[in-house]
């Protein structure tokens, strides 16, 4: 019987509902160029915001939304997170940040959050005073504490037409923060 290689790590870009979403097409696209194998998974908020035709074009697969999605017999988030050499959630919001510090399992990406076993990336994105709210803070800190890595949130003109802390780093400053898992 001939010997399989391995199939090369997959990185998986976890995208979230949020207007910085838009990002996340770009941070894909890149990864794609230099030679990653991606896949994206979406919770169902983020689709309202960038379509799933967007990633299955840069990435050649249709993204991933729902849980029961039948090309993974297994359950995505278990043949996911099999290869996975990285998992970046960007953007990471409130909510997604709320999810996987609390250990909740409510949409497919939170849950293969909880089940990876590779370096985890979160590249928050919301409004300055969203980010500054204690509750936000402690979620960080809880998550931090359990080893995930954070790129930004950085200060900018933000979605609601503000100038403030809470945007979402750009897709190269991003790219640059994942280098350590990639090379």
């Amino acid at each position: 019987m001939a010997s399989i290689d391995r199939i090369k790590d997959r990185i998986v870009v976890g995208v979230s509902g949020g207007i910085a979403a838009y990002k996340s097409a770009v941070l894909v696209s890149r990864l794609v160029q230099f030679g990653h194998r991606v896949s994206v998974v979406m919770t169902p908020k983020a689709t309202e915001f960038v379509g799933a035709a967007t990633f299955a074009a840069l990435t050649g697969s249709g993204p991933v939304v729902d849980p029961f999605d039948s090309r993974f017999p297994l359950g995505p988030h278990i043949e996911l997170a099999q290869d996975c050499k990285l998992l970046v959630i960007a953007p990471a919001t409130a909510r997604m940040i709320a999810s996987c510090a609390l250990g909740l399992a409510n949409d497919l990406l939170s849950t293969l959050y909880l089940n990876v076993e590779c370096p985890v990336l979160f590249a928050p994105a919301m409004s300055a005073p969203m980010w500054g709210k204690p509750a936000v803070q402690r979620n960080i800190q809880q998550l931090k504490s359990d080893g995930v890595h954070l790129v930004g949130p950085e200060s900018g003109w933000l979605s609601c037409r503000r100038i403030g802390f809470g945007r979402m780093s750009e897709p190269e400053s991003i790219l640059e923060a994942c280098k350590p898992w990639l090379e």
